[in-house]
């Protein structure tokens, strides 16, 4: 008699461990597919490659999911009971559900105020500058056409130091203050003026392959990805949060055709 007595808590317990592990699984596979449709988005157009490795989109994106994909199915596991009154347990599961979207959003807003929303030339390199760095006050002082950040990738600026002695200290104290001239819109060229200032900037190929014997078969992959012939091509030094790359650049248009995973300097 006893026998049969201690069984039935037993049983209840194994029920009741069942059902919870079997909503935390689907919790979980929901939490993974909706992980899935943000990392399409994130670095469909927020961090295209190589973006994710040179602004470290990878690092931050996986941190961010991870805890919240974790955490959700781990609360489910303990809150969901069918012991449970319906209405309280329907209560339960909704909070859990608001406390991950919310998690998940407040981390989708990091990553959009960390994407990489402008590669800008100063001097004869290139800086990635994330998009948290500019407001629309600062925008509106740039030139027609550059007034606004794109959310499908990064836009190319480049940046000239005035030639006014005082607008030069200026700068040149922005710049110990951790504010490159780079990441003033005021001091951008026009978008037709671009192309040329880059192209004036570039260093040829070969200071890489000599730099870098090693790393000549990865070089020509780089090269060959961009669709044009060695000769056509010159480099500019990529300066990151995260690594220093190089961006391939084509030498008539000036416009940024390729990356490379090398130190440029």
């Amino acid at each position: 008699m006893n026998s049969k007595l201690d069984a039935t808590p037993r049983a209840g317990f194994a029920t009741t461990l069942s059902s919870r592990l079997r909503a935390a699984l689907i919790h979980l596979g929901l939490s993974l597919l909706v992980a899935l449709v943000c990392a399409a988005l994130i670095f469909g157009l927020w961090y295209p490659t190589p973006f994710r490795q040179i602004a470290g989109g990878d690092e931050l994106f996986l941190l961010i999911v991870s805890v919240d994909v974790i955490i959700g199915p781990l609360i489910t596991l303990a809150v969901f009971d069918t012991r449970k009154p319906r209405k309280e347990l329907v209560r339960d599961l909704t909070v859990v559900a608001v406390l991950q979207f919310g998690a998940l959003a407040y981390g989708a807003y990091t990553l959009a105020l960390a994407r990489p929303a402008v590669v800008a030339l100063e001097g004869s390199r290139l800086r990635v500058l994330p998009a948290v760095v500019f407001d629309g006050e600062a925008l509106a002082k740039a030139p027609e056409g550059l007034r606004s950040l794109s959310w499908t990738g990064p836009m190319t600026v480049a940046a000239q130091v005035p030639d006014d002695p005082q607008e030069r200290m200026k700068a040149i104290d922005m710049a110990l203050a951790g504010i490159d001239v780079g990441a003033r819109p005021e001091l951008w060229l026009a978008p037709q003026r671009t192309g040329v200032a880059f192209a004036a900037a570039l260093l040829p190929l070969d200071r890489l392959k000599d730099r870098y014997p090693d790393g000549t078969r990865q070089l020509a992959d780089a090269i060959a990805a961009t669709g044009r012939p060695a000769t056509e091509l010159g480099y500019l030094p990529l300066l990151s949060r995260r690594s220093d790359w190089v961006a391939l650049v084509d030498k008539q248009s000036g416009a940024i055709v390729g990356y490379a995973p090398f130190d440029g300097f």
